[in-house]
């Protein structure tokens, strides 16, 4: 998606471009044709409302920048009521025509399996980004830079936790300024609560592990319900451990504490503390829902743990996506850290712009964070703790915070808002180009 995309837009900028695709001659466990932007894992974009969904706003921007991926699917969307979904093999197809045909755009079916040192790159391989180039990529950024699994613990608006139940403190009261004391909110489960979450976690349906995909790299960070099922005291004494927390609600001391711990600068994102799962992702909302404090939270992001290769971008990109110790070289798509056909697509767009632009002598300036594809770049190259890093799809937790004043008080006003501004910020930014 993200290198079809990059691709696009370069070359609609006048820039003679050059895909390098390994398949179908190196392939991948999940792929199975060579097309570009074969679909693997769903046939959806997701919501298609551009008033009051962030990924539906997403949508909107792509299509306003004249995003080929967005323009591709809307000509081969399927019926699914509210949501973008597409019919897979006809837009692959579709898309993989536009790049060939474009006089300024060639193809190369060969995989590069290390970083160039010279020219202008565009690194857009996805979760599964061959071992030889993944290798090349951790040599170059260093071992800590590069993760092959996401690890990933469900994220929560922080508006939508009671906090008549649940507290704002660090275990044992670590952290000397504002922002450290509000790094963790805290939900206190008393005994029989506890026992009821730990039978419910392990009931609960869950998904298998992929061909390709292994099991064994979890030794050391694993499914929250694997945990569960070594004994019923485990995560007592591990992520729900009740110690160096005092409860301000209660004199009672808690049997268990789930903490969240904050997972972007705004503070508008908490995400629940060592609960990688494998659970399916209905069976993740009633269980997780069953925590005092979060029986109304809306989730940003579910959890998962699954084959995905992407790199610590806070610590690695600067603000046009390029590798700072090695600029010559930019990344895009899945690869960066976010998550989604919709979010790989728009970074690939920002990066090919960024690239055309840069060989054109021009600079081009991320789009404002107030719009869904600002938020996303914000994010992905500064705006996330770098040290808890983990993939991400495009939420209105992302966006800086809109004034809720004029009557704009309930979830759908304050949404609307949201996208108004939003769409009011990138049409300008459009217009700078």
């Amino acid at each position: 998606m993200a290198g079809s995309e990059a691709a696009w837009q370069a070359a609609q900028m006048g820039v003679p471009v050059v895909i390098h695709e390994m398949r179908p001659k190196v392939g991948t466990f999940a792929h199975r044709t060579g097309h570009f932007a074969e679909m693997v894992c769903s046939n959806s974009f997701r919501s298609d409302d551009d008033e009051r969904n962030a990924v539906g706003l997403l949508h909107w921007e792509m299509g306003a920048a004249n995003g080929l991926i967005m323009e591709t699917a809307r000509a081969h969307r399927l019926p699914a009521g509210g949501a973008l979904a597409v019919d897979r093999d006809p837009f692959a197809e579709a898309v993989t025509a536009r790049l060939l045909a474009h006089p300024l755009i060639s193809t190369a079916y060969d995989e590069i399996t290390e970083l160039p040192a010279d020219g202008h790159w565009i690194i857009a391989t996805g979760p599964l980004t061959s071992t030889a180039l993944a290798t090349s990529i951790r040599s170059a950024t260093g071992a800590d830079s590069l993760a092959f699994f996401d690890a990933i613990a469900p994220i929560v608006y922080a508006e939508s936790v009671d906090m008549s139940v649940a507290w704002m403190q660090s275990r044992y009261d670590k952290g000397e300024t504002e922002e450290e004391q509000t790094a963790y909110m805290n939900c206190p489960m008393d005994r029989e609560q506890y026992y009821a979450f730990i039978d419910a976690l392990l009931a609960a349906d869950k998904t298998e592990f992929h061909e390709g995909e292994t099991a064994g790299y979890f030794d050391g960070c694993l499914p929250i319900e694997v945990m569960a099922e070594r004994g019923r005291e485990t995560l007592r004494f591990g992520p729900m451990k009740p110690v160096g927390l005092t409860n301000p609600h209660s004199d009672k001391k808690p049997y268990a504490v789930v903490q969240l711990r904050r997972d972007n600068k705004l503070g508008t994102l908490y995400n629940i503390v060592g609960f990688q799962t494998k659970m399916k992702y209905g069976a993740q909302t009633a269980v997780f829902k069953m925590i005092p404090g979060l029986e109304n939270a809306s989730f940003a992001r579910l959890g998962g743990i699954h084959r995905n290769t992407f790199i610590n971008s806070p610590t690695l990109l600067d603000a046009q996506m390029r590798l700072k110790s090695r600029p010559n070289i930019r990344f895009a798509g899945q690869v960066t850290g976010v998550e989604g056909y919709v979010e790989s697509a728009a970074m690939g767009l920002l990066a090919g712009r960024m690239a055309a632009a840069e060989l054109l002598g021009r600079s081009l300036p991320p789009p404002p964070p107030d719009t869904a594809t600002g938020a996303l770049i914000t994010h992905i190259t500064g705006g996330a703790e770098a040290k808890t890093f983990q993939p991400m799809n495009v939420n209105f937790g992302l966006f800086p915070p809109i004034d809720a004043k004029g009557g704009r008080k309930g979830r759908k006003d304050r949404y609307k808002a949201y996208t108004d501004r939003a769409k009011e910020s990138f049409t300008a930014w459009l217009a700078t180009q």
